[in-house]
């Protein structure tokens, strides 16, 4: 992750900046400073990566600054940013290494930064980032093969797993934006939806996210929900979705993101960014039908295909001997079941009406026990045998959320 530091006295300037930088994935806004002469003990209290310095609101004394940030850390670099040339052709003669003219525009930005990295050893090995303590975030979609199959009762129990564990801090996006109910499944309120963020992403930053986030007190698990009013969700567009997303990712071990089941923009958006998706599906004919249009749709948009995997939902239903066999949904689907859960109706319905997740109603549920081995798997960690509901091609997923 690219630390930076930004200094302009103007919030006409600065706010779109900040905004700029919250919408680019791999950096973290160390610090913001609307001060010149407090920029150098900013630098000192948290060394950034970067310094970015907007020059306009006082030349000379952001020039004056430049030239004692650059003698008291030589291997800081600056970028300058101004609408005179002639500042920042002197910027640099006072140890600025990079400049951008204002307007400054997200491409130039982009290139501007992946240079700094270059140039100054910032990127790793691999050429990825990683975020401040160093951790990777696993972004997990939950997206359904129709209505009622189960994925948000799968995205609200597979977050609480996740999220009591201490060592993970997990965070569950409602994107179901019409129709979604995570809240309700755990009985929360929220104050603040997506569509506050939405109407308000120009001074997104992190202080702004964490205060619009419910927390699940006895899991720990924070909760982004859908707009409470329908006609609020137009608000919410692809980009939106998108910063909101690669801002949770430098803070959080995990996303998880329920999704409609209409691929719209935004649940697009929401696949692309998505390290891993979980299709959900049932064994009855129309579920695994749209398993194999949808397969077929996500095979159009490079790369998506790839990361799915089929999780079997209520296996052993009250279908009967209407319930397909599991070795009939993989020769209709062309590819193998990934994860089964097994139905448990009591438990899950209890806990639904409850507003508690499984983890609390019904820990030793089957249902539970599979969604568990689930999230223990996902978090890299060794099953217990006693929970495990065998689930299929499981040491090839602790192979793949493990890269």
């Amino acid at each position: 992750m690219l630390r930076i530091a930004i200094v302009d006295p103007s919030d006409y300037s600065r706010d779109p900046l900040r905004s700029l930088l919250l919408g680019v994935d791999f950096v973290w806004l160390e610090s913001e400073c609307s001060r010149y002469e407090f920029f150098p003990d900013v630098v000192s209290q948290s060394p950034p990566d970067l310094a970015i310095v907007v020059l306009d609101s006082d030349h000379q004394r952001a020039l004056n600054m430049i030239s004692q940030v650059a003698a008291a850390f030589p291997k800081l670099p600056i970028l300058t940013i101004s609408s005179d040339h002639q500042a920042l052709l002197q910027s640099l003669q006072r140890g600025a290494r990079y400049f951008l003219t204002q307007p400054v525009g997200l491409e130039e930005m982009l290139a501007t930064l992946r240079r700094a990295q270059m140039e100054n050893g910032l990127a790793g090995a691999n050429g990825t980032v990683s975020g401040p303590a160093g951790h990777s975030c696993q972004v997990v979609a939950i997206l359904g093969s129709r209505g009622g199959v189960g994925c948000t009762s799968l995205a609200v129990n597979l977050g609480c797993d996740l999220a009591s564990d201490p060592a993970n801090s997990v965070v569950l996006l409602d994107l179901d934006m019409a129709l979604g109910d995570a809240d309700i499944s755990l009985d929360l309120m929220p104050d603040h939806t997506l569509a506050d963020l939405a109407i308000n992403i120009e001074r997104l930053d992190m202080n702004f996210l964490k205060r619009s986030m419910m927390r699940h007190e006895s899991t720990g698990l924070y909760v982004l929900t859908h707009p409470l009013q329908i006609a609020d969700v137009g608000v919410i567009h692809e980009d939106h979705v998108a910063r909101i997303i690669n801002l949770l990712k430098i803070s959080h071990t995990h996303l998880i993101l329920d999704l409609s089941k209409a691929l719209i923009p935004t649940d697009m958006t929401a696949l692309r960014l998505a390290d891993h998706i979980l299709l959900l599906a049932q064994l009855e004919l129309g579920s695994l039908r749209n398993v194999v249009r949808i397969l077929m749709a996500l095979g159009d948009d490079d790369g998506l295909n790839q990361k799915v995997r089929i999780v079997m939902n209520r296996v052993g239903s009250d279908y009967g001997e209407g319930e397909i066999s599991l070795k009939k949904a993989e020769e209709t689907i062309g590819r193998p079941i990934f994860w089964q859960i097994p139905n448990d109706t009591k438990a899950m319905v209890g806990s639904r009406v409850a507003g508690v997740p499984l983890i609390q109603y019904a820990p030793k549920s089957r249902a539970h026990q599979a969604i568990y081995a689930l999230a223990q798997t996902m978090s890299n960690k060794p099953e217990d045998p006693a929970v495990s509901p065998r689930p299929t091609s499981s040491s090839f997923f602790k192979r793949l959320v493990g890269r």
